[in-house]
């Protein structure tokens, strides 16, 4: 009954030292990512320097070092809590394992004792001659041989028990050394978040310094933003009336608009159309590589910043010099033009869903190219009078409605 006891005990430490190492593995690789992130993030703030023009931009990015920084710490507090318990089990697996080896020497050592008392009275051959038949014979060289035989493994589990306890020993050093590792880690990523937050509290000194300069600044962007917005919807309700016409006077295909006064569109468009709508959630990023996004979609009052508002028709994508746009969706590119503030900027038509892409440098197509997910579609521009801010403005439209793109890509 203890044995089972025993072998039990041995059985659950083994399940939950176990399942203590997987969550340990799980948060090193958790953490992992948040420091790719923080790698991330830490590289485009030192592509883009402070101005008044990118201020929000750089403090977007610092505020996201922040918390991916919060992040890791939280992951490394975990991570040392997981290491802890699984130190704890593997102390009393490595008792539990002492115990059973305890026993074992014991029972070996009883039996040898019980042996040698009986080899003191008689040898093993005269035990065996000594036999009253052949039978009996028999019987006691079998006992003498399967006795042999059981020292012989009872030995060499005694052997396997150490040596299983000395690896477990060689683990637990391993993983007091981790801790130890971990702990060190910790308080560099602490030092590290105290300063982040330092730089943090001085750009918001320095801009609040100029907040007229910021908010004057907000407000041309702002402007242009709106003449932005009234272009599209230009370009749309032009796009509209061309299909209506269309769907009015052509007899070879069947055009037809989802919604009064929508866009008309071909059978083919409108399985366009379903299939976009379908992949909602799942579209790609408009960009490749390294990027964060920096301003959201809709009216968003600044943490940091009192008084300071933004109102984003899209999103605002932060990257590197050189990076290029990528359609989120196959379709067919509506419009290519150049617009003050935004250089060059690209419409894609999917159905009665556009997608559309500004401040490009290059543009790899052209009005009416067909174009599949991924493809790059131009070059984002480069502004080195805005601390080399490399920006991609996205947005999404189903007809004239602003839909949030974080809704859509993943």
């Amino acid at each position: 009954m203890k044995n089972q006891l025993l072998f039990f005990l041995i059985f659950c430490f083994i399940s939950l030292s176990a399942q203590q190492s997987f969550n340990v593995r799980s948060l090193e690789d958790e953490r992992k990512v948040a420091l790719a992130a923080i790698e991330e993030t830490n590289r485009l703030i030192k592509e883009n320097k402070l101005t008044t023009s990118n201020a929000l931009n750089r403090l977007s990015l610092l505020g996201q070092q922040i918390n991916a920084r919060k992040n890791s710490i939280r992951l490394l507090n975990k991570e040392i809590s997981s290491l802890e318990e699984n130190i704890r089990i593997k102390e009393l697996q490595i008792k539990s394992f002492e115990k059973e080896l305890d026993a074992k020497k014991q029972q070996y050592a009883a039996s040898l004792k019980k042996m040698y008392l009986y080899k003191n009275k008689q040898e093993n051959l005269m035990f065996i001659l000594s036999s009253k038949t052949l039978t009996q014979s028999y019987h006691r060289m079998m006992y003498l041989k399967t006795f042999s035989e059981w020292q012989k493994k009872q030995t060499e589990k005694i052997i396997e028990k150490q040596n299983v306890i000395k690896i477990e020993k060689e683990k637990l050093v391993a993983q007091r050394k981790n801790k130890t590792n971990l702990l060190d880690e910790r308080k560099t990523e602490e030092n590290l978040l105290n300063t982040e937050e330092a730089n943090q509290k001085e750009e918001v000194r320095t801009l609040e310094k100029n907040q007229k300069k910021l908010q004057d600044d907000l407000a041309a962007k702002q402007r242009q933003a709106n003449a932005l917005s009234r272009e599209i919807d230009r370009i749309i309700a032009e796009e509209v009336s061309k299909a209506a016409k269309a769907a009015k006077t052509t007899t070879s295909e069947t055009r037809k608009a989802e919604t009064k006064g929508g866009y008309a569109m071909t059978e083919k468009e409108r399985v366009l159309s379903s299939t976009f709508a379908g992949n909602k959630g799942r579209l790609p990023y408009p960009v490749r590589g390294t990027y964060k996004v920096v301003g959201y979609f809709g009216v968003n009052k600044h943490k940091e910043l009192k008084n300071i508002e933004t109102n984003n028709n899209g999103i605002d994508i932060q990257t590197t010099s050189g990076n290029e746009a990528i359609a989120v969706f196959e379709g067919v590119v509506s419009r290519v033009f150049t617009f003050p503030g935004y250089n060059n900027s690209i419409i894609i038509r999917h159905g009665n869903y556009l997608t559309f892409y500004a401040n490009l440098d290059q543009v790899y197509v052209k009005q009416g190219d067909r174009v599949n997910t991924r493809q790059p579609i131009g070059k984002i521009y480069t502004d080195i009078d805005k601390g080399n801010s490399t920006m991609l403005h996205f947005e999404i439209r189903k007809e004239e409605t602003k839909l949030n793109p974080l809704e859509w890509i993943r």
